[in-house]
């Protein structure tokens, strides 16, 4: 009797047990699919995919050919017409379109619409030349709000949170972009724009807020000053929206820690749409490509041929939604790979990895080639240097010199040289290991670099190779 009791109880809790494993099992579905905005287009299956995509490539590629003189004419070139292009197998045979070409059409070339159908313009800064013009129609808005919806969905944010847009309104695409994903989930926006720390740092606490939009090296600079005015208690937020520039993840750490959030990175251009072309998911394994909205492509940014699956080479994205600017193989020189494999977070479509640099920006020096973010991962490898540093590059009696100034964190700032000049030894041996050059590095006191509102100047290159 005794025996058949004690199982009786042990069969019980058995089933107690069995039975709370099955409640948290949908208490986490259901947490997930919280997590997801448009549950119809981001768990497709392949296959169905495969199919909006080749449909929605074929209605593009019509809608170029005659619409666009631009892409006409680059289509006649390589003998294409759109009965050519039946499938997204068929993406190979089209032109390639790079920025220059977006230059050479400005302001409005590109267009493939009237301009009675245009309802919004950006542009990108033009530092460098003319600025990118971008036109969307209101059909464009529509698609760009409901990516960022996804994006922030994806974030754990819903219409109870309140968003902090940080990125720069204006020409900029990143702040008005932000702006509406956020409003279309139903959240609150704080419409703030970059800079004005001091304001940033009030709205956020009097405010409320729970969701912050802007540059990661902006995030940090924020996380700085929420840590000198020791207000990181009074904070309410939970998670970030960081974008626009390449960050490690040593980088994420730090913000994470400053600003006691989950950050999130988000990738987008403004030749393509804006932030929202790919975004994190909670599992933080690569960043999901909106591929009903875009199809992308991996190529060797030298042979231009595509580079086998899981390889790293140039991103190319195609639009295959737009209608007011759309573009065709667009090469966007940021480096990555594409990831296929399930995500534990439900959805279905291709991830890609985060950037690892980008082809123009990659310095050659003294034949070797290297990549800004490169060092910023060996920087974050050391404990005693904080996350800011510029690297400077120039050319004496016909030889490349390279310079590495970085910010030693306050608590390990000092005035003993030997201490100073082991750290300085063995950043550079860490530099010379991974990169394969010497760099000569500079330990400089905290807060002695400059901070950036936007994207962070990071590069000095003063041996004018490219000057035209």
């Amino acid at each position: 009797m005794g025996t058949f009791v004690v199982c009786k109880i042990t069969n019980k809790h058995r089933n107690e047990a069995t039975n709370f494993k099955i409640l948290l099992f949908f208490a986490l579905l259901k947490k997930l699919k919280s997590m997801i905005w448009n549950e119809s287009y981001e768990c497709m299956g392949r296959e169905e995919m495969r199919e909006v995509q080749n449909k929605r490539l074929r209605t593009t590629v019509e809608h170029v050919y005659h619409n666009s003189p631009f892409y006409r004419a680059k289509m006649q070139e390589l003998g294409i017409t759109p009965m050519d292009i039946e499938t997204i197998d068929d993406l190979v045979k089209l032109p390639f379109t790079i920025k220059t070409d977006l230059r050479d059409q400005y302001p409005f070339g590109l267009f493939s619409v009237p301009m009675s159908e245009i309802v919004r313009l950006h542009a990108s800064s033009g530092t460098t030349g003319k600025p990118i013009v971008a036109g969307y129609t209101r059909k464009d808005l529509s698609t760009w709000s409901e990516v960022l919806a996804r994006t922030f969905t994806s974030g754990g944010c819903s219409r109870n949170d309140i968003f902090q847009i940080a990125y720069g309104y204006g020409l900029f695409t990143g702040g008005l972009g932000a702006h509406y994903g956020a409003e279309n989930i139903g959240a609150s926006v704080i419409p703030i724009s970059a800079g004005n720390t001091e304001k940033q740092i009030q709205l956020m606490t009097d405010f409320g807020s729970t969701a912050l939009c802007c540059t990661p090296s902006y995030a940090l600079y924020l996380g700085e000053a929420v840590e000198d005015k020791g207000v990181k208690d009074k904070l309410k937020l939970k998670v970030g929206f960081f974008g626009a520039e390449p960050w490690t993840e040593a980088m994420r750490f730090e913000i994470e820690k400053k600003l006691n959030i989950k950050a999130y990175d988000i990738f987008g251009l403004t030749e393509v749409i804006g932030p929202g072309v790919s975004y994190e998911c909670n599992a933080q394994k690569g960043m999901h490509i909106n591929e009903d909205h875009f199809l992308p492509e991996i190529i060797n940014p030298v042979t231009l041929e595509p580079v086998a699956p899981g390889e790293v080479g140039e991103l190319v994205l195609t639009t295959i939604t737009k209608e007011g600017m759309p573009v065709i193989r667009y090469r966007t020189k940021d480096l990555t790979r594409l990831m296929y494999e399930p995500c534990s977070c439900g959805r279905t479509s291709v991830r890609m990895h985060k950037i690892m640099g980008r082809s123009d920006d990659m310095l050659i020096i003294r034949g070797v080639n290297v990549f800004p973010t490169q060092i910023e991962s060996v920087l974050m490898e050391f404990g005693e240097t904080a996350p800011h540093y510029h690297l400077y590059v120039d050319r004496e009696n016909n030889t490349d010199t390279f310079d590495v100034h970085v910010e030693v964190r306050p608590e390990n700032f000092t005035d003993d040289m030997s201490s100073m000049l082991n750290l300085r030894k063995r950043i550079e041996a860490r530099i010379q290991s991974v990169v394969g050059i010497h760099a000569h590095v500079k330990l400089v006191e905290p807060r002695s670099i400059e901070r950036s509102t936007g994207k962070a100047q990071r590069v000095t290159d003063k041996r004018n190779l490219y000057k035209e």
